[in-house]
């Protein structure tokens, strides 16, 4: 048991600090930002599948409730094989300190989840009430588009039951139709990817361990592909140079951009638009797809090798 705890540990600290800084400098990514969300998905659940089994084993070990419950229709060999009852003194501690982890993080996901909820029912609030107001007699709009009386030209997806898609009239007045219809699948690209429960996700991660190198390069990156991902959605059926066009129409009042992360990630986005890269090869997409889903089965492989050697 020792040596799967110690497998475990170490299997989740190379995912959360050498592996993620690593896939945090490649380029490659950005050529695929579909794939490199899933590459970083499944990296964030290897490391909290390690942590994970880890807790449960070191819980079998330190409390025998728990190891009845867990082993109580196990084979002899396979408890023996574990070696649970004659754990080091040290695992104890790691146990407590893991599950003070998944404690810590339960709450963090707990809190996210009720403050984006918050905060979707507050921006609806807001909606309401700028919304313009029909003519008498007409109904009020249910559909998924509402348009917004507003100066400045912007457009956004706002998730919930019922999503809308909103675009306000600086918008429909300074792009052409093809941006409008750029945008308008930019959005909904977003969507259909559920990019919203990703970055709630990734920002409640980064938020509850600000120190953790996966966590904080994880909620950067999801912010940058999701971007790209939903530009690559928008280019393939409006064009690249029209979805560029759009995002400088759409940012001009900004100044192209306000905030220096805000600058750069849109210098990147019309850059990539105007120059596409070339894109990764379909036997390199379907090695890094494949390897990125093998790996969270490591930390199941790990906790269940000494059972699955002692029935053999």
């Amino acid at each position: 048991m020792t040596s799967c705890l110690l497998l475990l540990c170490a299997l989740g600290l190379a995912a959360a600090v050498p592996v993620a800084r690593a896939l945090n400098r490649a380029t490659w990514p950005e050529r695929s930002p579909v794939l490199g969300l899933w590459v970083w998905q499944c990296l964030v659940a290897t490391a909290l599948l390690s942590c994970l089994t880890a807790l449960v084993l070191g819980m079998a070990a330190g409390f025998r409730t728990v190891r009845d419950h867990l082993f109580g229709s196990a084979p002899s060999g396979v408890v023996a094989a574990y070696q649970l009852s004659s754990a080091p003194a040290w695992t104890m501690a790691l146990t407590l300190l893991m599950a003070a982890g998944a404690a810590w993080t339960a709450a963090v996901l707990v809190g996210q989840l009720r403050a984006a909820r918050r905060a979707r029912g507050a921006a609806r609030a807001r909606l309401r009430e700028r919304a313009p107001e029909l003519p008498a007699g007409l109904p009020a709009g249910r559909g998924p588009l509402l348009v917004l009386e507003e100066e400045y030209p912007d457009a956004w997806w706002m998730p919930g039951s019922p999503s809308r898609l909103v675009v306000t009239t600086g918008a429909l007045r300074r792009l052409t139709d093809r941006q409008l219809d750029a945008v308008l699948t930019h959005e909904r690209g977003h969507a259909r990817a559920g990019h919203d429960w990703l970055l709630q996700l990734s920002a409640a991660l980064a938020g509850g361990f600000p120190k953790v190198p996966l966590f904080t390069h994880f909620c950067e990156q999801t912010h940058r592909l999701v971007e790209l991902a939903a530009d690559d959605t928008a280019a393939r059926h409006c064009g690249h140079v029209t979805t560029a066009l759009a995002l400088i129409e759409l940012n001009q009042h900004r100044g192209v951009l306000s905030c220096a992360t805000s600058r750069r990630l849109l210098d990147d986005r019309v850059n990539r638009l105007l120059t596409p890269p070339p894109t990764l090869r379909p036997r390199q997409r379907t090695r890094i797809a494949i390897a990125a889903a093998l790996a969270p089965l490591l930390p199941l492989l790990i906790t269940f090798a000494p059972g699955i050697g002692a029935l053999d």
